[in-house]
């Protein structure tokens, strides 16, 4: 278990140039989900679908772990801001839902005691702390529809407002016409001026970023 884990940090460590607590927890709770679906992990395939509660390192760590990839539409990132993820068998439906144990920290003491700091101690105890210990798993039935969130490749349409392609059945229904969802007024954007292909032209239209570095 102890190689396949330190195999497994070192793949996460990669993706950050470093390893952190939060990759650690991402590839614990990876690898209990192989335990408790009986399921060969990473996998190769798309058996397995992830919905992860929140983005960074945690992700990155649960996505080494299972194999499950947003590009490879095996996963669906959540913004819930909760360290947490829900496996789904898509074979046979079961799911689980894992996350840190609810007085982990507090534990932590026991394992990395000779730790520099408490940053340096989560990340050490993190990977020896029993699985049982560390995590809390709970058997969970979907509210969404898995068949409909994986839906088929090759379906295509084209949105009657905006032209623009639309895949995945993302399309919705208003008023007879098929439109995208920004279209159908779910957009998370204004256009500003027409489009344009030039991108100097985008000078004209930048606007301040309010995200922090």
């Amino acid at each position: 278990m102890q190689e396949v884990l330190a195999a497994l940090l070192k793949a996460s460590a990669a993706r950050h140039r470093h390893l952190c607590p939060r990759q650690v927890l991402g590839v614990r709770m990876g690898m209990r989900a192989a335990e408790l679906l009986d399921l060969d992990l990473p996998q190769t395939g798309k058996r397995l679908f992830t919905f992860m509660e929140t983005d960074g390192c945690a992700l990155d760590g649960v996505s080494v772990a299972t194999g499950c990839e947003v590009g490879r539409r095996s996963m669906r990132v959540l913004d819930f801001g909760l360290i947490a993820a829900t496996f789904v068998d898509t074979q046979n439906g079961q799911a689980v839902r894992i996350r840190p144990a609810s007085h982990v920290r507090q534990a932590v003491s026991r394992y990395a005691g000779d730790a520099q700091d408490a940053w340096h101690a989560y990340l050490e105890a993190y990977q020896v702390m029993p699985s049982e210990e560390l995590l809390e798993a709970q058997p969970v039935r979907l509210l969404v529809s898995l068949a409909l969130i994986l839906s088929h490749e090759d379906a295509k349409a084209s949105c009657e407002a905006c032209g623009e392609e639309i895949f995945n059945q993302r399309e919705v229904l208003v008023g007879g016409r098929v439109l995208c969802k920004a279209c159908a007024g779910e957009a998370y954007v204004v256009p500003l001026g027409k489009p344009n292909r030039d991108s100097a032209s985008l000078q004209e239209v930048r606007v301040p970023c309010e995200m922090a570095p």
